[in-house]
């Protein structure tokens, strides 16, 4: 009869913030001790709170001891410190370590880690596509990806095999997991992510020029006004690396968005009624469908 102990899961989590504390919280609450969680932290504060709040059993400023024998590594920094880490990771890396990641773009990451990855280290990237407009472990949830879109990156040339090692953990955030390529996603994050954190951040900022009548439209703000500028509280530094990251896809819906402004600013000094009618209208239907669709599935929308 065979009484050895099953070795947990090691799993790193670099970067516990929202995203990378949410998830160690997950995990936790699913697994106990079938998985072993090591996080990086920045402070001594972050530390103890990742500890004490359960999103991690170990928290260290020591990239080694987080990342060293971890069978799976899930890197949660801002964007342009992706690379840069993974660089910094390889040497205490084993073989046939897994590294994921919850990165808002994927081209740019992908174009500089195929140049530094060992064949027998294996990237998945992936985009929970969640999160709160607060940053921090001490925004972190347990529930925050139930029912979000999940998006696996399909085209990074693991064996299907790894895939399924991770899918085996990843499954625990009951997340609608979505298979994409990479060029597709970053298209798609512009659209459906990307501008609309933009557009949040231009409306606050149509405020703060509002001159003499700043004080009385402050005055004015209620709900519709909050909650679609709500994403502009989001992380900044966050922000502007996939700016910097996706600037092309970016740019090219923004002119598509600039456009369809335009349209609508010709319409109001043309009094085209009609016009205004048929572009909320088609907006709405749009949208209503979104939702309906989102009920059937069973999609957290929000």
């Amino acid at each position: 009869m065979n009484n050895a102990v099953k070795k947990p899961l090691k799993f790193a989590i670099i970067g516990v913030g929202l995203i990378g504390g949410s998830l160690g919280l997950c995990l936790k609450r699913a697994l106990g001790n079938s998985i072993y969680i090591t996080g990086l932290c920045r402070t001594e504060r972050s530390m103890q709170h990742a500890v004490k709040c359960g999103a991690v059993d170990y928290a260290s400023a020591d990239l080694k001891e987080v990342a060293g024998a971890a069978d799976i590594v899930f890197l949660s920094p801002p964007v342009l410190q992706i690379v840069p880490m993974v660089k910094k990771l390889l040497p205490y890396l084993s073989p046939h370590t897994i590294i994921t990641d919850a990165g808002s773009t994927k081209g740019y990451v992908w174009q500089h880690l195929k140049e530094i990855l060992p064949e027998n280290i294996y990237y998945i990237a992936g985009h929970p596509m969640t999160g709160k407009e607060k940053s921090g472990v001490d925004a972190a949830d347990a529930d925050l990806f139930r029912g979000k879109a999940y998006v696996i990156i399909d085209d990074t040339g693991a064996p299907r095999e790894v895939y399924q090692r991770l899918m085996e953990v990843l499954k625990y955030t009951e997340a609608n997991f979505v298979r994409m390529e990479i060029a597709q996603h970053d298209r798609c994050a512009a659209v459906i992510s990307h501008v609309p954190h933009i557009a949040a951040a231009a409306l606050v900022t149509l405020l703060n020029r509002s001159g003499d009548d700043l004080e009385s439209c402050i005055k004015l703000i209620g709900g519709g006004f909050k909650d679609t500028t709500r994403i502009a509280s989001s992380n900044a530094d966050m922000w502007a690396d996939i700016c910097m990251t996706n600037g092309g896809e970016i740019a090219r819906n923004l002119r598509n968005l600039q456009t369809i402004l335009g349209e609508v600013i010709t319409a109001c000094d043309s009094h085209d009624r009609q016009y205004i009618y048929d572009y909320f209208t088609a907006s709405k239907k749009r949208r209503d469908s979104l939702l309906e669709n989102a009920a059937k599935e069973k999609i957290d929308p929000n």
